[in-house]
């Protein structure tokens, strides 16, 4: 019997597949690799899943360019760099916050910075949940008064830009869990008033904000579609409404074509 060509009975190693549409500022991508493959991001190891699969993002002023480095289970190596598209952000004025809320005191000050590295905390968790590799849903269905990356301008001072979604719903709407993940904090904050994080796993965190309340407890598992909170009006608002917000890790992603593909 005659042997066949070598060429034949090598395996080729499976491509890495990206979700094109996330390579730009404020974009979230998921991947999918052969089972042990290994994955950076300029430089920082990605989690993979035992089944290939991993995420990353972008921030709001991410630069053109990102280095994607690869390490197949054969050991080959490669590398692609990725053109990350520039976008264009929108102004967004509100008038009539307290002065309070705009210009906080010394005290105020001191509590802000507490949480906020409370919530740095719950947003750099690295699990190995899988929630975010199956899609997800909108946390609540009603008109967009604010989008991601857009600059802010408070009772006329320019503030940070706003680094989520809000949905314009009334106090005591439903809201659901986006995707599959458990709670990692849930808590009462300055700005965001009653407020919530999951974890989706690899870095990837949904938060849901100024909320009347909060229906689950930090450490519960969630399925995605559960119930977990009704909107509200708590902390700096103008009104009631759901600020949501996504991430990687510390990096605030563009939530608007994650969870309602536009």
């Amino acid at each position: 019997m005659l042997a066949l060509p070598a060429l034949l009975l090598v395996r080729p190693a499976a491509a890495v597949t990206l979700t094109e549409r996330g390579l730009a500022q404020g974009g979230f991508v998921v991947g999918r690799a052969a089972p042990g493959t290994r994955v950076s991001l300029d430089g920082r190891a990605l989690r993979v899943s035992v089944d290939g699969a991993f995420a990353f993002g972008f921030g709001r002023d991410q630069g053109p360019s990102a280095v994607l480095a690869v390490t197949h289970p054969d050991n080959r190596r490669e590398e692609r760099r990725l053109a990350i598209a520039r976008r264009q952000w929108q102004e967004q004025r509100i008038n009539g916050l307290p002065p309070e809320q705009v210009t906080p005191d010394a005290e105020t000050l001191r509590r802000i910075e507490r949480e906020r590295e409370k919530l740095g905390v719950a947003r750099a968790t690295d699990s190995a949940l899988t929630g975010f590799a199956t899609g997800f849903i909108a946390p609540a269905s009603g008109r967009i008064s604010g989008v991601y990356g857009s600059r802010r301008v408070l009772n006329g001072q320019p503030r940070q830009p706003h680094y989520g979604l809000d949905f314009a719903v009334p106090t005591g709407t439903p809201l659901k869990a986006v995707a599959a993940g458990r709670v990692t904090l849930a808590d009462q904050f300055h700005f965001f008033g009653n407020l919530m994080v999951i974890d989706h796993g690899h870095g990837v965190n949904s938060l849901y904000a100024h909320l009347s309340a909060i229906e689950v407890r930090d450490g519960q598992m969630v399925a995605q579609g559960d119930r977990i909170a009704l909107s509200g009006a708590t902390g700096r608002v103008t009104g009631p409404h759901l600020h949501f917000s996504f991430s990687w890790f510390q990096t605030f992603l563009d939530p608007q074509p994650v969870v309602l593909g536009a």
